[in-house]
């Protein structure tokens, strides 16, 4: 399968391609389908994990996630990581076995600093769930928000041409022989221009967070891509 990039739209790629990556490592951990679960698994149970997450009543409160959804999200995230978290390494390395021919590594990389809310290196249960909570059941503006974040790689509130420049080339890199038609050097530089063209409304050179949350309330792809994540669970 091919991805064609298009000259419309171009600011929908990097949330597109998160939305994809995002279900994919659902998938690979298990995540999509809730099964039910039996009493005992009122509780997080974490006897034999190294870290130990907040309690359910917690979790739910600060996610939009029912009890049952949470035991089943946490069995799936203690069976690939009995650790009870994921360090990079671990995280770009389940990245890289769905594109063989490219290298998923820097985009992983940038996506793990968007789940890693606390900066210590590593994705705890709750920095996963969390985000998962935004991705899946938040409102608009939350996903916005959480895209922004991820484009925002010095987390200092704006996104520059250098740092979009970095996310473009990285989701090169990821696809790899797959983009049709063959990615010219220059292509990822000409569609970060494309995307400061439409997001930085008043020329500074900076994009903030009122203009691309602006900017993509008024892009209909954009719109229908933030559908996407939506009843996945």
């Amino acid at each position: 399968m091919s991805v064609r990039w298009e000259t419309e739209g171009l600011q929908t790629v990097g949330i597109v391609c998160l939305v994809i990556m995002f279900l994919k490592l659902m998938h690979l951990l298990g995540l999509i389908d809730i099964t039910e679960t039996d009493s005992s698994d009122s509780d997080l149970e974490l006897s034999t994990v190294r870290h130990q997450p907040e309690g359910l009543d917690q979790l739910q409160a600060q996610t939009k996630f029912t009890r049952k959804e949470l035991q089943s999200l946490y069995r799936g995230f203690k069976n690939e990581c009995p650790s009870g978290m994921v360090d990079e390494e671990t995280f770009k390395s389940i990245y890289s076995q769905f594109f063989p021919q490219g290298d998923a590594s820097t985009y992983a990389h940038f996506l793990f600093n968007a789940f890693d809310i606390d900066r210590n290196g590593s994705i705890r249960f709750e920095d996963f769930v969390i985000g998962l909570s935004v991705l899946l059941r938040g409102s608009v503006t939350e996903k916005l928000n959480w895209a922004f974040n991820l484009y925002d790689i010095n987390k200092d509130g704006y996104i520059t041409k250098e740092e979009m420049l970095a996310i473009m080339k990285s989701i090169y890199d990821m696809m790899g022989r797959y983009t049709y038609p063959c990615v010219r050097d220059e292509a990822p530089s000409e569609h970060v221009d494309k995307f400061f063209q439409k997001m930085d409304k008043n020329r500074d050179g900076v994009v903030t967070i009122e203009e691309f949350i602006e900017t993509c309330q008024k892009d209909e792809n954009i719109m229908n891509s933030m559908q996407l994540f939506e009843n996945v669970i």
